[in-house]
């Protein structure tokens, strides 16, 4: 059993290096040639590993969630986090393509081309920074002149619309939501018979706003707006 565990914890440390070496850009966009890489490797890491019984399939699983959990205590620490969750890197800065930062990370001009259209900036003049997160996610900041004006730009003030609570789903009362706005399924009945409801089974969907209790409901044949 100590070599069984042994043996699992490296080859999941090994597998777990490997795919952060294939780089950020496989981890966020799977390109075919990424996923086959990924697949054999997880096929070629555990294939290994012959598991007899029952009992040392709970172990794996039990061993395999606590260096899982290890690692993100570990990733908590300043000193590993870098090398355990990786860090940013530039990509765009002042509408210049840093080319070297393309190449250490092995991401493609012309996935970064794709990202930026995809995010609606086409024209690489536009963007102020664009980040590749250590999560393979791109982070693009546009430039000042194009960033989108807001109510609090032009000093317009916006009251709260309240968040809508799901009360009933599926004719099921969400006794739980209830509680989040201090009411109970006494005070719901009510509500709906005051607008005409008188079956919970019938109501498909149905959500009070938390700040004024205004209801929204939807029954299985039509849809209502109250």
């Amino acid at each position: 059993m100590f070599v069984f565990v042994v043996k699992l914890i490296l080859l999941f440390l090994v597998f777990i290096l490997v795919v952060k070496l294939l780089g950020k850009s496989a981890l966020a966009q799977l390109t075919p040639y990424d996923f086959g890489a990924i697949i054999f490797l997880a096929y070629l890491a555990f294939g290994p590993i012959k598991i007899k019984g029952i009992e040392e399939g709970i172990v794996g699983i039990v061993v395999i969630t606590i260096v899982h959990l290890l690692i993100s205590r570990l990733s908590l620490l300043n000193w590993l986090n870098t090398f355990i969750i990786g860090r940013p890197t530039i990509l765009i800065k002042h509408s210049k393509i840093i080319f070297k930062n393309l190449k250490k990370s092995r991401y493609s001009l012309a996935e970064l081309l794709s990202n930026l259209r995809a995010s609606g900036y086409p024209d690489i003049k536009d963007i102020e920074y664009a980040i590749l997160e250590a999560n393979g996610e791109i982070s693009i900041l546009p430039k000042k002149e194009l960033v989108p004006v807001t109510r609090k730009d032009l000093d317009i003030k916006t009251e709260y619309s309240g968040l809508p609570i799901a009360v009933v789903i599926e004719g099921k009362v969400q006794g739980q939501n209830l509680k989040l706005i201090n009411q109970d399924e006494r005070w719901l009945k009510s509500k709906l018979k005051a607008k005409g409801y008188h079956r919970i089974q019938d109501i498909f969907y149905a959500s009070v706003r938390d700040n004024d209790h205004s209801m929204t409901v939807i029954t299985k044949d039509i849809d209502d707006q109250l």
